[in-house]
C-alpha cells in the first residue's frame, strides 16, 4: 500500500474466516501465484478472479483462525488486497499479515459496508469512508513504526532498507 490514501472495492464476509479457506491445502504445491488463485474459493468461487489492486476486505470476528501458514495472509497480497479489515484477527494471521506488508485493521462497525461498495482508507488518520454511502468511521490508527513497516513493503524490506542505510553511512 502506497501513499496516504488507499481507494477500493469492498469484499465482505463473515465470521470465522480461517487460513484453510485462505490458502487451501490442495492448492499448497501451487507456489504463491497458483495459490492466490484459490483464495476464497471455498466460500466465494470468484474472487481471485474479481478482486483487483487496492480492493479491500471486510470480515467478522476471527479472521485468519486455523494454522500459522504464511500463505493466507501473501495470497491476498499477492491478489492486490490492500487491506484487511476484521472484528477481531487471529493473532498470528495478523502478525504475518504486517510483515509482509498488508494492513490488518480492526473494524468494529458490522453493516457499514456491503459487497461493491466503493471505501477510501487512510491508514495514518485511522478513517474508513464508505464513498457509496458517504459514511466514515475510525479504526485504530497504525502505530508509525508499523506503517513505515507497510510503507516498506514489509518486515524483510523494512530491515534491508533500515540496515542497508546504516551500512552506507559507516
Amino acid at each position: 500500500m502506497s501513499g496516504a490514501t488507499q481507494t477500493g472495492r469492498a469484499f465482505v464476509y463473515g465470521d470465522g474466516i480461517d487460513t484453510d479457506v485462505l490458502a487451501p491445502g490442495h492448492a499448497m504445491k501451487l507456489g504463491p501465484d497458483g495459490l492466490a488463485r484459490h483464495c476464497l474459493e471455498a466460500i466465494d468461487p470468484e474472487f481471485a478472479s474479481n478482486v483487483r489492486p487496492g480492493d479491500l476486505v471486510f470480515a467478522g470476528a476471527d479472521f485468519g483462525i486455523g494454522s500459522s501458514r504464511e500463505q493466507a495472509a501473501i495470497s491476498l497480497k499477492k491478489l492486490g488486497v490492500a487491506a484487511v479489515f476484521a472484528r477481531s484477527f487471529a493473532r498470528i494471521f495478523y502478525r504475518n499479515a504486517i510483515n509482509i506488508g498488508l494492513p490488518a485493521l480492526i473494524f468494529p462497525h458490522d453493516g457499514a459496508v456491503s459487497a461493491g461498495d466503493r471505501i477510501s482508507l487512510d491508514l495514518a488518520a485511522g478513517r474508513v469512508t464508505n464513498i457509496t454511502t458517504g459514511k466514515a468511521y475510525p479504526v485504530s490508527p497504525m502505530p508509525e513504526h508499523l506503517r513505515n513497516m507497510i510503507e516498506a513493503g514489509g518486515l524483510m524490506e523494512s530491515l534491508k532498507a533500515r540496515f542497508g542505510a546504516r551500512e552506507a553511512v559507516s
